[in-house]
């Protein structure tokens, strides 16, 4: 099975530090992270700059992997990232990250589940988009559970997507 393409999207402040190491996992293929400063001249260019960054990293993916951190429901970008990838027919799928250390080794709570309450195309996301949660308190069988699955949950995000 060759490596998919993927977006992945996630609360850049809290958790860029755990979404590098599923990034860095090497299972799948991913989108160049923006540095700070690419980052800060996209967001002060204002919304249609945002989008228009958004809309090109997407291009090309197929599949959204929503990185789930304390913080990550209910963000406007977020949710604008998993209404296109939707829209443009991508695969969606959530992976909690919160058991994932960062940077000063520590783990976070669990979020909420940003797709509840989310359609997209007439489809509710909280019934139909898988959010896994991996079931381990160490940080370091939490990232094994994750690239030990990461393929089968974005091959069967696709598969989901195709069906609706």
């Amino acid at each position: 099975m060759a490596r998919r393409n993927a977006f992945y999207s996630f609360h850049y402040i809290p958790d860029n530090w755990r979404a590098a190491q599923v990034r860095n996992m090497g299972v799948l293929e991913g989108n160049q992270p923006a540095s700070d400063n690419d980052w800060e001249k996209v967001k002060q260019s204002g919304n249609s700059a945002i989008k228009n960054w958004i809309d090109a990293q997407l291009r090309g993916r197929s599949c959204t992997v929503v990185l789930i951190g304390s913080g990550t429901a209910g963000r406007p970008w977020i949710n604008y990232e998993i209404e296109k990838s939707w829209a443009d027919g991508k695969g969606v799928v959530g992976i909690y990250i919160h058991g994932l250390q960062n940077r000063e080794g520590r783990q976070s709570v669990k979020g909420s589940n940003p797709f509840r309450g989310l359609i997209a195309d007439g489809v509710l996301l909280s019934a139909t988009v898988k959010a896994y949660d991996p079931p381990f308190a160490s940080s370091q069988y939490v990232y094994g559970h994750i690239k030990n699955n990461l393929a089968t949950w974005v091959e069967e995000a696709i598969a989901i997507r195709q069906k609706h």
